[in-house]
């Protein structure tokens, strides 16, 4: 295992963002909370390590090869579990170690590697759900025994309501007497119903549902053995709020916030009587404890911007992991304390992000934000496009923003339609209708920018990763004379073979969005794919690829390649050796390096940083 990396002050400023190593929020079992499991790329690629609060002795747990960014404590913290997957194509099984060193093991050994969707463990009680090209299940194991199948559907099946599994993920129960598994055996496949299962009998305690178009998600069990409360996650406002529900009396209640923001249940208040909740409103942060008895709000203290994490810790402090635009993660609690750092110097700070809004060719209100370099525009302007489509650009640290900006650039990043963040309305306008609306929105935010003198139209560049380098793709394609160059970061290129080659999940999600498969919907895949507009495309590509990617296969990519240079255009491809994306520190600047270079060949007046 290699030492521990240097802090880099030699460096350009955006690589030393890159290289100063950072902590990820910490894992802890209720049973055992003074023994800590976070990951860290202090090596040079995210690794797991254990800390013990009480002795002070904290060992780096794994050395390997793709990187790990999530680890979960066992019951008793004497051991920790991971997913491991040997090439970053994200399909492999879960492992075990001791917390204080020693080789791993499979949890579950008669279990077949897949992809994964949940995992939990109470007590002697282990539950995890697993993709594979059949479709998903949910399994439990009790006392050591073999596994036994729960539940079986072609869509999703998830235990918990974090595909990374841990203790604040909503999967088994304080007491480990049930478990509760996410579904879309209704048929609707964006939305889903929740069902619990006893563990010991398998059978059903309480399926909840609240209707086509509706979603529902597991947020946190009450923490003492025994009580049947979960708390979900529900959009019957249109907008994502709490709710606790006795899955054995079936009683439900509703919990109201004042405001717009959509909420995420970060878990519960040690006494079962409070909830730590996060409210997202324009694209920031509000931590707040939520009475139950009352229903009153009361604010958590925390810098402006993004809450990435948090939780409560049995003595009732709560720790945070806070970012901004401007400024690193810091591990920190309510009172501003830190509670978690690196004895190393911390990244330069970046440009701060304003907040920024324009209407698209609807009429409808975008919102995103915007990052300039000093001094008076037009500048040269990149439109990054966020992935998902289920996500949004927050008020938080980005490097590979702040790095385009160090190259003078401004940054533009919308949260188009589709994005979350905005109400399920806003979220759920791309189904029936994916790719269009968003390139729409991204067109539209540039005229805006053109409009307030931001934006140099004949310097403009649109960027984005996963969904993002799809959109980016279609922009080249459908809207070709706006783009000096044009970069995209593992994209779906052609939606056909991406479809044919790509993870199980993400079959799934594509066609909730297109009403079903390419067999069935043929038509509108191709319509909707950027290899179909080849021929218009004039900028210059860069695209970005990762040879084991699951999300976004390579021959996909390879074939758009082809298809382009073929018709003669100009594009470049740079490959890697892993999946979606890459937790090697150096790697990651070596790809944010080429795009730079790349812009700086195509933009006028800009040069690499």
């Amino acid at each position: 295992m290699s030492d521990t990396q240097s802090s880099d002050t030699q460096s350009p400023r955006w690589e030393q963002r890159f290289r100063a190593p950072t902590l990820l929020f910490p894992a802890w079992s209720p049973d055992a909370p003074e023994r800590l499991v976070y990951s860290s790329n202090e090596t040079g690629t995210y690794q797991l390590f254990a800390l013990d609060r009480g002795t002070g002795q904290r060992r780096r747990l794994t050395d390997d090869a793709v990187g790990l960014t999530h680890g979960i404590p066992s019951p008793d913290g004497s051991a920790v579990v991971w997913f491991h997957d040997a090439t970053g194509d994200e399909f492999g099984h879960w492992v075990v170690a001791p917390f204080h060193g020693g080789q791993p093991r499979p949890v579950a050994a008669d279990i077949p590697d897949g992809w994964p969707a949940g995992f939990a463990q109470r007590g002697s009680v282990t539950a995890l759900a697993m993709g594979d090209r059949d479709g998903f299940a949910a399994y439990v194991a009790v006392d050591g025994a073999p596994a036994r199948l729960l539940m079986r559907h072609q869509d999703m099946v998830s235990v918990g309501g974090d595909g990374g599994g841990g203790w604040d993920s909503a999967g088994l129960s304080a007491d480990g007497s049930m478990v509760a598994v996410g579904h879309s055996e209704h048929g609707d496949r964006l939305h889903p119903a929740l069902r619990v299962f006893d563990v010991q009998s398998g059978e059903v305690v309480g399926d909840l549902w609240d209707g086509e178009g509706l979603g529902l998600h597991p947020a946190a069990w009450a923490p003492e053995p025994g009580d049947p409360r979960l708390t979900v996650v529900h959009e019957r406002d249109g907008i994502e709020r709490p709710a606790i529900w006795d899955v054995r009396s079936g009683e439900r209640r509703d919990l109201s916030i004042e405001g717009s923001g959509e909420a995420m249940v970060f878990g519960w208040y040690p006494a079962a009587d409070a909830l730590l909740v996060a409210i997202t409103t324009d694209g920031r942060d509000r931590l707040v404890r939520l009475d139950l008895a009352d229903g009153s709000v009361t604010p958590v203290e925390h810098p402006v911007g993004t809450i990435g994490r948090a939780s409560v810790r049995p003595d009732g402090r709560v720790w945070m992991r806070t970012l901004s635009g401007a400024e690193p993660a810091s591990l920190v609690d309510d009172t501003g304390a830190t509670v978690l750092s690196l004895d190393v110097g911390r990244a330069p700070e970046g440009r701060p992000y304003g907040s920024w809004e324009y209407r698209n060719p609807q009429g409808q209100r975008v919102h995103g934000f915007l990052v300039t370099p000093s001094g008076d525009g037009p500048w040269p302007t990149v439109m990054e496009v966020h992935g998902g489509p289920t996500w949004l650009y927050q008020d938080t640290w980005m490097p590979t923003v702040q790095a385009f900006v160090d190259a003078g650039f401004a940054v533009a990043m919308p949260n188009y339609r589709g994005s979350t963040g905005y109400g399920t309305a806003w979220r759920d306008a791309l189904i029936g209708d994916p790719g269009f609306p968003e390139t729409e929105d991204v067109v539209a935010g540039l005229d805006d920018l053109i409009a307030l003198g931001v934006a140099d139209p004949a310097r403009v560049v649109v960027r984005g990763d996963s969904w993002g380098g799809y959109i980016s793709l279609l922009c080249a394609g459908l809207h070709p004379q706006r783009w000096a160059a044009a970069v995209a970061g593992v994209p779906v290129a052609d939606y056909i073979a991406a479809y044919e080659d790509e993870a199980p999940s993400l079959q799934m999600m594509d066609r909730g969005l297109f009403g079903g498969g390419p067999e069935d919907f043929r038509a509108m895949y191709e319509e909707r794919s950027p290899i179909t507009y080849v021929d218009r495309v004039s900028a210059p590509l860069l695209i970005l690829a990762g040879e084991n990617d699951s999300r976004c296969p390579i021959r996909q990519i390879d074939n758009y390649v082809t298809a382009l240079r073929t018709r003669g255009g100009e594009v470049e491809m740079y490959r890697y050796t892993t999946g979606h994306s890459s937790f090697v520190v150096e790697e990651r600047v070596r790809q944010v390096r080429a795009q730079l270079g790349f812009v700086a060949r195509h933009v006028p007046g800009v040069e690499a940083p």
